[in-house]
């Protein structure tokens, strides 16, 4: 559509992409607690923690479709809506059937920003830069995922949950309004807008095929990181380990907000096969770092590499679902790419808990190794065929 990188309407749709993604990211670390205090159980907290993601999966391919088919500003608007709408739910529920109600229609919201915003801008993007483009939209992702669940914390400590629930559902309304902004309201492609108009309906698709390799890749880049985020504090204090556990995420969030900036132009030049080398070697280099570690310097070295590894992944994944798909089907090539993510924060955790519980603690982060070399072995199998 030949917009700069800069353009007004991108710099709206990435200041939303932080408001929406700070909400739910500020509300995940206290929703459990909040849960209990209202009288859920242990194992129902654990449920509650866990369903928006559990439910933005199962969305993701009918919002994937809809982002293809209908306004980007009018999906994303019902989004932004339905998240306020969860917000303010929790700040006015007082039992646990009420959380895991609006934790699903949280989920349900999730799904819709996420993929009708970073395919809107996709969109809007020359061909030529949606690597760099979508870097900087995951790096606007990144902190809202570094700042969100550290302001929730503080307030919660501070003032309570339902003053903490209030940020974020004044976040959920930043959102909301920015996109009212935007003037480019991302309808559907002219080939999907004639098609319609001669009553043609294309069947709903689950995932696009040519993405599902990307997807899996990302997945098994995903469940190591997602382990190393549920089990590193409770690891370093099985391990009596003097290390500052609360300085790994912000440290990994501020390395990769340099790496994606410094990088940007890399990301529409170089080849998919040598992110892929590069980020593996970079993320077996983090989890290597996080067995040895000893200190708050092999701690840090291992959130650099991680950085490089998972973080890096993450841009370079979706641009190329995006490239792989073409115009008229980044939606679903969005859907697809979201469903690999979700699966990976999914098993990441359930895997470390079992590893956790069934191996020694020496063997933990060796173990989660074995997940790497899967996830370069996809490309050589699956996506030269592509």
């Amino acid at each position: 559509m030949g917009h700069s990188i800069y353009s007004r309407d991108i710099i709206l749709i990435l200041s939303a992409s932080f408001f929406y993604f700070s909400s739910p990211m500020l509300v995940t670390p206290l929703i459990t607690g909040f849960a209990g205090s209202v009288g859920a159980s242990a194992a129902l907290m654990g449920i509650i923690g866990g369903l928006m993601n559990l439910c933005s999966l199962f969305c993701r391919p009918l919002v994937g479709n809809l982002a293809d088919r209908f306004s980007k500003y009018r999906v994303s608007t019902i989004g932004a809506a339905l998240m306020s709408l969860a917000c303010l739910g929790y700040i006015l529920s007082s039992h646990p059937a009420g959380i895991v109600f609006f934790r699903i229609i949280n989920g349900m919201c999730f799904a819709c920003c996420s993929v009708c915003m970073s395919t809107w801008m996709s969109n809007m993007l020359p061909r030529e830069k949606v690597g760099s483009g979508m870097g900087v939209y995951g790096m606007m992702n990144a902190l809202g995922m570094a700042v969100a669940p550290g302001i929730g914390v503080t307030v919660y400590q501070t003032f309570g949950y339902h003053t903490a629930f209030a940020i974020a559902l004044a976040f959920s309304l930043a959102t909301l309004l920015i996109v009212q902004l935007v003037r480019d309201k991302g309808e559907p492609e002219p080939a999907v807008l004639a098609a319609r108009s001669e009553g043609r309906r294309p069947p709903l698709q689950i995932a696009d095929p040519k993405v599902l390799p990307i997807a899996a890749i990302i997945m098994l880049f995903a469940i190591p990181y997602c382990a190393i985020q549920s089990f590193l504090v409770s690891y370093a204090e099985a391990r009596h380990l003097a290390i500052s556990v609360s300085l790994f995420f912000p440290l990994y969030a501020v390395v990769l907000l340099v790496l994606r900036l410094s990088m940007k132009s890399l990301f529409d030049r170089l080849p998919f096969p040598v992110f892929l080398t590069g980020s593996a070697l970079s993320a077996l280099t983090g989890i290597l770092a996080l067995a040895g570690m000893s200190n708050n310097l092999v701690m840090f070295l291992a959130a650099c590499f991680m950085a490089g590894g998972y973080g890096i992944m993450c841009s370079v994944c979706q641009s190329t679902a995006i490239l792989l798909a073409g115009p008229g089907r980044r939606g679903l090539a969005n859907s697809t790419y979201y469903i690999g993510l979700d699966l990976g924060m999914t098993l990441g955790p359930v895997i470390g808990g079992f590893l956790y519980g069934n191996l020694e603690l020496a063997w933990f982060y060796p173990a989660l190794l074995l997940t790497v070399p899967p996830a370069v072995l996809v490309y050589p199998l699956f996506m030269r065929k592509k």
